[in-house]
């Protein structure tokens, strides 16, 4: 099967029963569509909610599409690393498996707010919390892949197109605040680290299987999709004129249609060990655009030590 950007359907995934999954930010949108296509074919999906009675809503909704539906709640705040922790800690006190780990919970454009663990909101959010859960999961996701095929581990970090907009120097180590730069600019920086990410796990877990790398990465940019990530987003009037013609003539996607990378790259047969790591567009195409910046792995590997040691000295890696 050629994978292009219109050849992937989710109807070609195998069955995934046995299959343990996490979807962070899974009750709406993309993540939401994402549990659901995954619970549809087998697996036993974790809907990472910050809201228990949304995530309940949005589990009951998927139930009644696919009565066999194996879906677990599991409650954490992007905005609050401890709940993150306890998340992870949650999972792995459970499972003794994860074949994939979608990390899709994201805002966009906010308003400049600082969260209680001193970050602010966009870069905790999209890129900090992901990290350290990340982190948290990885030593089960290595020893799923030890027992599995090549290509039964994955792990997927929705990034978005808007990595461009990230400061000149592409991570601004000095504040990652950016108190004085614009909500696109702040989101920018958030999206381009999800990609270093991604690019940096890639690198690292192939050097630590010696070559036979069996946790495979991606990097999503889901496209133009409707759905509830630009709830509040402050978007500069230039760009909502640019945007809306595209979305007038059909430029935009709902939410399921937006759904169908982040799943080809969790569990499609046909990715390939060469596609890991790479940056991935609508749909299915690993040859997506991406900024100078994100191909930097010299700033990769100065933001994986950045974080690791903010991490590590905060206590979030106990």
């Amino acid at each position: 099967m050629a994978v292009g950007k219109v050849t992937f359907h989710p109807d070609s995934l195998p069955n995934l029963t046995g299959g343990v999954y996490i979807v962070t930010g899974g009750n709406s949108g993309i993540g939401y569509n994402t549990v659901a296509r995954l619970a549809q074919h087998g697996a036993h999906v974790y809907m990472c909610a910050r809201s228990p009675i949304k995530g309940n809503a949005s589990i009951n909704t998927i139930k009644s599409l696919y009565p066999e539906a194996h879906i677990t709640l599991l409650q954490m705040d992007h905005l609050s690393l401890s709940t993150v922790v306890s998340a992870a800690k949650f999972v792995l006190s459970k499972e003794t498996a994860i074949h994939g780990l979608i990390n899709n919970a994201g805002i966009m454009a906010t308003p400049f707010e600082m969260t209680k663990d001193g970050y602010e909101a966009q870069w905790q959010t999209n890129y900090l919390a992901h990290w350290v859960f990340t982190s948290h999961l990885l030593p089960l996701l290595l020893t799923t892949s030890r027992r599995m095929p090549p290509s039964s581990v994955r792990i997927v970090n929705l990034s978005s197109s808007g990595h461009y907009s990230a400061p000149k120097e592409g991570i601004h180590f000095a504040d990652t605040s950016l108190p004085n730069d614009s909500v696109m600019t702040r989101y920018g920086q958030s999206k381009l680290a999800n990609v270093l990410h991604t690019k940096t796990l890639n690198r690292l877990l192939i050097e630590y299987t010696l070559g036979n790398g069996k946790v495979w990465t991606a990097a999503v940019h889901p496209g133009l999709v409707d759905s509830q990530l630009g709830a509040r987003a402050e978007i500069p009037c230039w760009m909502r004129m640019i945007f809306a013609p595209y979305m007038a003539l059909g430029g935009s996607m709902d939410g399921d249609k937006g759904s169908w990378t982040s799943v080809f790259c969790a569990a499609s047969p046909y990715m390939s060990k060469e596609q890991s790591g790479a940056y991935f567009q609508r749909i299915a195409d690993p040859g997506g655009w991406q900024s100078g910046k994100a191909r930097d792995m010299e700033l990769a590997t100065r933001l994986e030590e950045w974080t690791s040691d903010k991490m590590e000295r905060e206590g979030w890696m106990m």
